[in-house]
């Protein structure tokens, strides 16, 4: 007679190996905003089940990505980060030379089978890259390494920007400081940078595009051009204020589905919820969002290695710019720029890079007493 294993028994073996490396509270976390991105996502799409679908799809896939990353320790990782970089800036040459134009931006490579973004790929690729790069130079890293380090950051930063996608251009430029920053960048640099900047802004004003311009001037008067520039932020600061303390009510929003709202199943979903769920779901929404970046700050505090805690710490920064940007541009508090909102904006490559974010995050924290034995 031979032994069989209970069906319960393999199920329970199973679900340990599928989740042992994950991290519950964050995970947690995502599948809130996930949901809420869902729910959200549902109404501002006009109640279109194939934009749903599509998204959920990309949501499938991101899982897997997540789980992969998640189960690879961080010194393997370690060992991608110069061909992940080289193939990311490789795939930005390529948008330059053969990449798909849509609305007036070449931001697109068609590989045949899939249409991606390379820009979000840097996202992962760039703090990889000057983690892994810093790692080498642990414990005597001088400023020579500092300047190599920014010339790796100013060659995808410009790719990008041509594109042009300034905003995009922006995160990954702040995914590169933000690792100089955790690395032990001097704070007299960094003022020494803040001051250069600001000297420097009118000039960089001046190379702006035209739109680029139109947006900051928009965002510093809002009356000048309510029609044209300034009507995407407008029409935003009108559907959250509409929202009221406990909004409109799902699929309700008269902003969204009289069409006065513009982008708004991606860059401005979070006003299409503001007017739907009002202040107490903006609430909410912010309290799952502190919960995510609290967690993952404190897995960069625990992690074992200098490579761990500069790349775990860089994916919870930029956790917080892009909630921080998308929240302030929504609500009119930061010029207009393509960023989306994390996890609950629609598009299938931001999904994914954000959880390949979470699944280092993971693997950080899943590994870090192995390191220490």
């Amino acid at each position: 007679m031979t032994n069989t294993m209970p069906w319960a028994e393999v199920i329970g073996r199973a679900w340990e190996v599928l989740t042992r490396r994950i991290d519950n509270f964050l995970f947690g976390c995502a599948l809130a905003l996930v949901g809420v991105g869902m729910v959200t996502l549902f109404s501002a799409a006009d109640q279109s089940i194939a934009r749903v679908t599509s998204q959920l799809l990309s949501f499938g896939f991101a899982l897997v990505l997540m789980w992969v990353v998640a189960n690879v320790p961080p010194m393997t990782l370690a060992r991608v980060a110069l061909p992940l970089y080289i193939v990311a800036v490789a795939l930005l040459i390529g948008v330059a030379l053969f990449g798909v134009v849509v609305n007036g931006s070449r931001r697109w490579l068609n590989l045949g089978i899939v249409r991606i973004q390379p820009s979000e790929l840097m996202k992962i690729a760039l703090p990889l890259m000057l983690a892994w790069y810093f790692q080498k130079f642990e414990g005597r890293i001088r400023w020579p390494d500092f300047a190599i380090a920014a010339v790796l950051i100013v060659v995808p930063v410009y790719l990008v920007k041509r594109q042009p996608d300034l905003g995009t251009a922006l995160l990954i430029a702040a995914s590169g400081f933000y690792v100089l920053f955790l690395a032990g960048l001097s704070w007299k640099v960094i003022v020494g940078l803040l001051m250069s900047a600001a000297v420097a802004a009118p000039f960089l004003f001046s190379h702006l595009h035209g739109y680029q311009r139109d947006r900051v001037l928009s965002f510093i008067d809002p009356s000048r051009d309510p029609l044209g520039a300034g009507y995407h932020s407008t029409q935003a600061s009108i559907a959250i204020g509409s929202g009221g303390v406990i909004g409109k009510g799902w699929l309700n929003g008269t902003q969204t589905h009289l069409d006065f709202l513009p982008e708004r199943h991606t860059d401005f979903i979070f006003a299409v919820f503001g007017e739907e769920f009002g202040l107490i779901g903006n609430g909410i929404l912010l309290l799952l969002y502190i919960l995510l970046i609290g967690r993952a700050m404190v897995i960069t505090a625990n992690a074992s290695t200098l490579f761990a805690r500069l790349l775990a710490g860089t994916v919870t920064l930029m956790f917080f710019t892009y909630v921080f940007v998308n929240m302030g541009m929504v609500s009119g508090l930061l010029p207009v720029v393509g960023v989306p909102l994390p996890l609950v904006s629609y598009g299938g490559t931001a999904m994914v890079s954000l959880f390949i974010g979470l699944g280092i995050l993971m693997s950080v924290q899943a590994h870090r007493k192995l390191v220490n034995t």
